[in-house]
């Protein structure tokens, strides 16, 4: 969310800035700047009844002791007007506090200078490529059949079971999964990343305070009886432990890594592209999130962007980095980049990672600060990224590995598997 006394000092500068996001914000900053000023307008009478109200209260004791108990009674009678009046002001303020955070909430963030301008994802611009696209064998097949063929991975039986979206991981594909889950922790942890186990539901409040709500409400699944959200990322439930926290500023950088399931209602359309593991409602991820001094944290970015590179060099596939445009940049994010993954097999890329820097943004939703070296109060920075996102790895291991004698294990992986080929 952004600042009421940034948007004050720099409106025309956002305005400007968030055209990059395709919108219009002036009716919107407009709007946030009129609620702010009767706000504060109503805060300035209710402070001035108040103030009104206890100078005769104390009036009206000294003219009880004097005696004059008449004109006591008719200061009370005064007194109880100005009650009356502070009441209905207190609501109004409470009534326009509300209005003005109800809007702040529909506002995105400001991109970073770095944003290239764009309104959908074909002008994300590619800062990074590594690795070679393999040669496959005559007749290669997608990870769906790959999946089939080697029965890792039985897409009907998820549906049976939950819906489509839900798949079954059996045998070698089930295993293959969770070593993937390990190596990934592991090398995180490796990293100077501290391993965190969260939970699967989070409250609203937490919903608010990292920016799926509102925004995102209608991609997440509702647990309406008690008013919990299934996680879409463990950015939420990880980053939500420093919600109205002070943190010192020795402790930062913050690294904290987590897996978790991940649930989003929305898995797109029918087609190639969504096939299999290329979109689903149930999925796995390892997440990576930081917790940094403002003056650190691009810095910071950088290095998990550097991480997860590792990861993929790692696991020898070949990937992309994207610079995402302002039309394609995530509603709390300030900069992101995307890593793709290249499927040989489907002939496209398949993003594996987000890795972004949501500056202020979400730390004044969750109110997360810390004390800098004068002791002024100010609000860190947030950053978090996936290490990764497993079904798309997993498809672009099953389609790029696969040979005539059957799919190769990445060797890294071969101690966390046991095995070193599906056949």
């Amino acid at each position: 969310m952004l600042q009421l006394q940034h948007i004050r000092a720099q409106k025309e500068a956002f305005i400007a800035a968030l055209k990059k996001r395709n919108i219009d914000a002036e009716p919107l900053l407009n709007q946030v700047l009129d609620l702010d000023e009767k706000r504060r307008a109503t805060q300035t009478e209710l402070d001035s009844t108040l103030a009104e109200s206890n100078k005769l209260s104390k009036e009206i004791g000294m003219l009880y002791k004097s005696g004059k108990a008449a004109e006591a009674n008719e200061l009370k009678a005064k007194t109880a007007e100005l009650k009356e009046s502070s009441k209905k002001l207190g609501e109004d303020l409470n009534t326009l506090a509300t209005e003005l955070q109800e809007v702040l909430y529909q506002i995105p963030n400001i991109p970073n200078a770095l944003v290239p301008a764009g309104s959908s994802e074909e002008d994300n611009e590619e800062v990074f490529r590594e690795g070679e696209i393999p040669k496959l064998i005559e007749d290669a097949l997608p990870h769906w059949e790959l999946a089939k063929k080697y029965d890792l991975i039985d897409f009907e039986l998820g549906v049976k079971v939950a819906g489509a979206g839900f798949p079954v991981y059996k045998g070698k594909g089930a295993r293959l999964q969770r070593a993937l889950i390990s190596y990934f922790l592991d090398k995180n942890t490796e990293a100077g990343y501290t391993e965190i186990q969260v939970p699967h539901l989070v409250n609203e409040a937490s919903g608010f305070g990292t920016g799926q709500l509102p925004d995102k409400e209608g991609q997440m699944y509702h647990v309406t009886g008690d008013n919990l959200y299934l996680i879409p990322t463990a950015e939420v439930p990880v980053t939500n432990i420093f919600r109205d926290d002070i943190v010192k500023v020795d402790d930062f950088p913050i690294k904290l890594t987590g897996y978790t399931p991940c649930f989003r209602r929305e898995a797109g359309s029918y087609g190639a592209h969504v096939r299999g593991l290329n979109r689903l409602h149930q999925f796995d991820k390892v997440e990576i999130v930081r917790v940094e001094h403002p003056k650190h944290s691009y810095e910071a970015l950088d290095q998990m962007v550097e991480h997860v590179k590792n990861l993929l060099r790692d696991l020898k596939l070949p990937y992309r980095i994207l610079r995402l445009c302002g039309g394609d940049l995530g509603f709390t994010s300030a900069l992101t980049y995307d890593f793709e993954v290249f499927s040989t097999a489907q002939d496209r890329w398949l993003e594996i990672s987000s890795v972004s820097n949501f500056e202020t943004f979400q730390a004044n939703r969750l109110k997360l600060r810390f004390k800098d070296e004068n002791g002024k109060t100010q609000l860190a920075h947030t950053l978090n990224g996936s290490a990764l996102a497993l079904p798309r790895v997993l498809a672009g291991i099953l389609e790029n590995y696969q040979t005539e004698n059957g799919i190769k294990i990445p060797e890294v992986l071969v101690p966390y598997c046991g095995f070193d080929i599906i056949s």
